[in-house]
Order: structure tokens, then C-alpha cells, then sequence
């Protein structure tokens, strides 16, 4: 059974920094991928950042570009969202996902609260 536990979340100040973790259990993602999306109140969840487990190629929505940094350790089958120069506007319940197929989406974690008050 694959899961796919995220921590990390919490609240901050604009301008702070939080670092999300999600680890991976039940499967590795080579050949494949993971990502990151999130979901603020009265919205539709939308896609954050993802990466190639293999290449490590990265891609990233426009709104966070530059502020934000996805990474993986492969021992560790975890992957991470850095975010810096965080914004009210960033505040979300941010979910894990990962795929059986790179940018397929099969796999999703529970999400973790990113607020981030002004």
C-alpha cells in the first residue's frame, strides 16, 4: 500500500520561510514523479511543483517561481517543498502526490496547513 505522509506546515509571517517534507512509503517513484498541489479555502486545488524522480527536472507554477524550491532525497524516498518570501496569497492546505507515470498523479497525501498571515 503506497502513503504519503506530509509534514512541515504550520503558520508564519509573511516574508518567512517553511519547509515541507513528504514521505514516501510502499513504492519508489524512479522513472516517475511527485509533486506538490495545493487547495485555499473556496478554491480549486491547483498544481504547485513537481519533480522527475530520475533527472530531477523540476517545473514549477508561475506564482511561485523563484520563491519556491522542490527537491528529493532518493534514500530516503522523501521529497520537499522549500518556500521562501512567503505570502498571505500562499496560504493553503498543501498535498503530496506521486504517480505511477511521470506527470500522472495516482497517489496523494493528507495535505498539511501552510498559513501565512500579513
Amino acid at each position: 500500500q503506497v502513503q504519503l505522509v506530509e509534514s512541515g506546515g504550520g503558520e508564519v509571517q509573511a516574508g518567512g520561510s517553511l519547509r515541507l517534507s513528504c514521505a514516501a512509503s510502499g513504492r519508489t517513484f524512479s522513472g516517475a514523479g511527485m509533486g506538490w498541489f495545493r487547495q485555499a479555502p473556496g478554491e480549486e486545488r491547483e498544481f504547485v511543483a513537481d519533480i522527475n524522480w530520475s533527472t530531477c527536472s523540476a517545473n514549477y507554477a508561475d506564482s511561485v517561481k523563484g520563491r519556491f524550491t522542490v527537491s528529493r532525497d532518493n534514500a530516503k524516498n522523501t521529497m520537499f517543498l522549500q518556500m521562501n518570501s512567503l505570502k498571505p496569497a500562499d496560504t493553503a492546505v498543501y498535498y503530496c502526490t506521486g504517480g505511477r507515470m511521470w506527470r500522472t498523479y495516482d497517489y496523494w497525501g493528507q495535505g498539511t496547513q501552510v498559513t501565512v498571515s500579513s
